[in-house]
Formats: C-alpha cells, sequence, structure tokens
C-alpha cells in the first residue's frame, strides 16, 4: 500500500478501505473504513492533520493538503481531480470533477459543489445547498432526487473499494 511515514507521523487506514498502487498517503492522514482512494491520488499530511471519514470516495487525480488541519466528512465523494486544501467538509456532500476548495472554507452536509467551482479562502457554503462558479455562489437546493444520488453513489463506491480488493489484478 502507498503510505509513507514522515516526522514520525503515519496513515492509518480504516477497514475494507482500497488505496490504488499509485496513490500516494503521507504522514498524519487517518482515513475511516470502506473508502475509496483512487488512481494519482495524494493525500499530504506533512504539515497539518488530514481526516477522512467512512465510505468516502477520492477519485482519480484528487490532491488534498493542508497546513494545519482538513477534515472530510463520510460518505462524500471527491471528484476526479478536485483540490481540498485545508477545508471542512461535511457528510454527504459531492465536490464535483475539478472543483477547488481553499484554506479555512466549510462545506456543510448534502452539498454539491458543481464541477470547476472555486470555494474560496475563509468561504462557508451551507448544507443542503448546489453551489458553483468562481467564487462559488448559491444556485439552487438539494431536491430528494439528489439525495437519493448521494446514497447510491456512496454505495456505490463502497462497493468498488471492495471489488478492487478482491479483483484488481496487474496483468502487465
Amino acid at each position: 500500500m502507498p503510505l509513507y511515514e514522515y516526522n514520525g507521523k503515519r496513515p492509518t487506514i480504516g477497514a475494507g478501505t482500497w488505496i490504488a498502487p499509485n496513490a500516494h498517503i503521507v504522514g498524519d492522514v487517518s482515513i475511516g473504513a470502506n473508502s475509496y482512494v483512487g488512481f494519482g491520488a495524494v493525500i499530504r499530511g506533512d504539515f497539518g492533520t488530514v481526516v477522512i471519514g467512512d465510505e468516502t470516495a477520492v477519485e482519480e487525480g484528487v490532491v488534498i493538503h493542508t497546513s494545519t488541519s482538513c477534515v472530510i466528512g463520510s460518505g462524500v465523494i471527491l471528484g476526479h481531480l478536485a483540490m481540498v486544501h485545508g477545508a471542512r467538509i461535511d457528510d454527504a456532500t459531492v465536490i464535483g470533477m475539478q472543483a477547488t476548495l481553499c484554506n479555512e472554507s466549510v462545506v456543510g452536509g448534502w452539498t454539491i459543489v458543481a464541477e470547476q467551482s472555486l470555494v474560496v479562502k475563509g468561504q462557508a457554503v451551507p448544507g443542503g445547498a448546489i453551489v458553483g462558479g468562481s467564487p462559488a455562489r448559491e444556485i439552487g437546493a438539494l431536491t430528494e432526487r439528489h439525495r437519493a444520488y448521494i446514497v447510491h453513489a456512496r454505495r456505490v463506491y463502497a462497493e468498488l473499494a471492495r471489488g478492487f480488493a478482491e479483483g484488481l489484478r496487474v496483468v502487465g
């Protein structure tokens, strides 16, 4: 597993979590149970602490870093190439592909941050919102259809973590 100790701090990984062989997890990082960390993801807890909850998907190419702390809840989906730097993301939230969350920003639970959005330093995004743009602004409210999608996607990634652990093989 691609885990690295740094300055006496080493990652802790929950049961059932799958980490791609070319992801890099460094230092003071804690990842909960049944989570998924995709190919090319980088999670650095070298200057601060990174905590990721259960059944959270860190898709391919995601970068997570902090100089203080970064807390990502349970059931969160971080889309491909998202960047999270020193932010807090509450449970059951979707961060779209190539979205950026800056230092000290907070995204409430059951929220969708649209693709390529920018949540600026110190910005607070309310729970139950859909936000988009640069800087991100509220563009709608979460509906039951969105909630059902978040619940479904959370299950899909927990199953993918199990499937990759059991059936992914290098063939070349």
